[in-house]
């Protein structure tokens, strides 16, 4: 056979495999537009502001244009000139015959990490152009005078939103990695892209949110959240987790923790070289952990103080007699931190004593500012939820997923989303954002209460939370206490965190600043020496004073905390075993309700 033969013989296959290729993504379309078609309408307040919102922008704009023209031109010319000379300088190297592009000055950004980018005259003109965009309308925006703060932060989000909606690496024509695996692929990556695609639609029942990781990777208690330990206790609300202790002796007082219930609880004990479980245990604590039910249509009616009477309260029971203590020290993460404040205060006006001592991770208890999430807190959002779970009885954790995405939507949403659909790739195998997607449900009453009375009417820190016939403030929390929160938590802002333990009626306070974010700021284990972390013993005054007469000191916050515990903990005694103290083991760890998922 000649080579021309051999040649037109390749060519001939490439084009067959092509065609091929072409017909599985018309039958994958096909499939894609009868699961959009199946599609619930979902409220237009889940899907983003009200309309009011637009109104006041609007307004707003209308206001500058007539009362201060010159600035909204100014920014007008600013841009056309910036994106004539951009044009010009393209112009002109084509002209001088260099199929080139031109010095490209842009900052760094990982979503323009091919080389192309810089280099292809077509690729890098579009880059240079979107950026110039991008800039005109952040500063127009910024520069908009008459929106209040909260207004204002809202439509900064939602403008940004926009923007890296509008990315080119979004979109295949303009985007060159995705351009060049189709072609090395020929086409594979796009039909593998699509049936990614298709099964993400399909699994979110006509809604497109990308899978972050693996589902098959992993599985709860086999090769993540595997501390050993047994299920002591059991609800409608949680079971109550006993680790098996590690060392002969442990300390008298026994700590119990309290995940939020917007999550579950493993993100504590991924590995064994970073769980926290595992750690607290090698340290000689007896350890309980709340793991919490994950609600459907039938828990609609609990509320707030179910999760304190048959989570919080019976937890604390079932660790003093199956230790025989009469106090235990606590952990509160996220929510479930807020949930114990309110505990905290609740016991405080019952004259009972059962805490010894309270430890804070990330946690709001004054939200008066909301930081990042103060987009999600207006009425338009809220009365979405209130409307939503009054039809189906719980908050669906798809909603609260696709919120927190939205908070880094270009590392949770869009770069996820071109790796997947446009260049192919199967989701990693990563158990951070494998447990990122085991989400779980939240009870329609307990998701209007604390988004109405702790997130927009602030009670706890401004005239008192009523529950269980008691006003609860942040005054009545007495018990020493020790928070630590995270330098760049975009979930519990560190600053609003402090503000609400400088509340706090505890005369023994102690705060902790870690490096990093809501979960790698916690998850940060002394081994990997990574994040280092700030003190101050002052707990008072402003956050910015705080942090400015901080020292930093390098290295995890565990130890650092341990040894405040341990001060805490009472003496050293023989390890108790779980099963061996009047309550059965009804389960291995990490239990039945860990096992649950909302798509079951």
């Amino acid at each position: 056979m000649s080579e021309t033969e051999g040649e037109e013989g390749q060519l001939g296959e490439n084009l067959d495999r092509l065609n091929e290729n072409l017909k599985k993504m018309e039958e994958l379309s096909k499939r894609m537009v009868a699961a959009i078609s199946a599609r619930e309408p979902g409220d237009a307040g889940l899907q983003g502001p009200g309309q009011d919102l637009y109104l006041k922008a609007g307004a707003a704009y209308m206001h500058d244009m007539l009362n201060n023209p010159a600035k909204l031109m100014e920014q007008q010319v600013q841009f056309w000139g910036q994106t004539l000379t951009h044009f010009m300088e393209a112009q002109q190297e084509l002209a001088k015959g260099h199929l080139a592009a031109p010095e490209d000055h842009t900052p760094d950004d990982r979503r323009f990490s091919n080389p192309m980018w810089k280099t292809h005259p077509y690729f890098n003109f579009i880059k240079q152009q979107y950026l110039i965009s991008s800039a005109a309308i952040e500063e127009a925006v910024h520069e908009l005078d008459g929106l209040d703060a909260k207004d204002k932060q809202r439509v900064e989000f939602f403008s940004k939103q926009i923007i890296d909606l509008f990315s080119p690496t979004n979109y295949l024509a303009t985007n060159p990695d995705a351009l060049e695996r189709a072609v090395e692929t020929e086409g594979q990556s796009l039909v593998d892209g699509l049936e990614n695609l298709v099964r993400d639609i399909e699994s979110h029942h006509g809604e497109v949110l990308p899978t972050l990781a693996d589902p098959n990777a992993f599985k709860v208690g086999e090769n993540i959240g595997t501390a050993e330990g047994s299920v002591v206790f059991r609800n409608r609300m949680m079971e109550l987790i006993q680790y098996a202790p590690t060392t002969e002796k442990v300390h008298k007082t026994p700590l119990v923790i309290f995940p939020p219930w917007i999550n579950k609880f493993y993100i504590m004990d991924l590995k064994e070289q970073n769980s926290l479980i595992r750690w607290i245990v090698d340290q000689g604590y007896t350890l309980f952990v709340v793991s919490w039910k994950n609600p459907d249509a039938s828990y609609a009616d609990v509320g707030m103080e179910t999760y304190v009477e048959e989570g919080y309260l019976e937890a604390i029971r079932v660790a003093k007699e199956i230790t025989g203590e009469k106090q235990v020290n606590t952990i509160g993460y996220c929510i479930a931190g807020t949930t114990l404040s309110l505990t905290l205060a609740l016991l405080k006006k019952r004259g009972d004593k059962s805490i010894k001592s309270a430890t804070f991770f990330t946690m709001l208890s004054d939200f008066s500012e909301q930081g990042e999430f103060t987009v999600f807190l207006d009425d338009d959002f809220v009365d979405a939820i209130e409307r939503q779970v009054a039809d189906e009885g719980i908050l669906d954790s798809y909603y609260m997923s696709k919120t927190f995405s939205f908070l880094r939507a270009n590392d949770l949403v869009y770069g996820p989303a071109v790796r997947s659909y446009m260049m192919g790739e199967a989701p990693p195998a990563f158990d951070l954002l494998y447990w990122n997607g085991d989400s779980t449900n939240l009870p329609g009453r307990m998701a209007v209460e604390y988004l109405r009375g702790l997130c927009q009417g602030n009670a706890m820190a401004q005239g008192g939370y009523q529950m269980l016939g008691e006003t609860l403030e942040l005054s009545d929390v007495t018990v020493p206490i020790c928070a630590i929160a995270c330098e760049t938590d975009h979930i519990a802002a560190w600053k609003d965190s402090f503000r609400g333990v400088t509340q706090m009626g505890s005369k023994d306070k102690t705060f902790i600043l870690s490096e990093s974010g809501h979960i790698a700021g916690i998850v940060n284990p002394p081994s990997k020496k990574k994040y280092g972390h700030y003190t101050n013993p002052e707990v008072k005054g402003t956050a910015e004073a705080w942090q400015e007469a901080a020292s930093y000191n390098e290295g995890s916050w565990w130890p650092r905390w341990e040894a405040w515990l341990k001060k805490r903990s009472g003496a050293q005694i023989a390890a108790r075993i779980p099963g061996e103290s009047g309550y059965d083991v009804l389960a291995p760890a990490p239990g039945t309700y860990v096992l649950e998922r909302t798509s079951d």
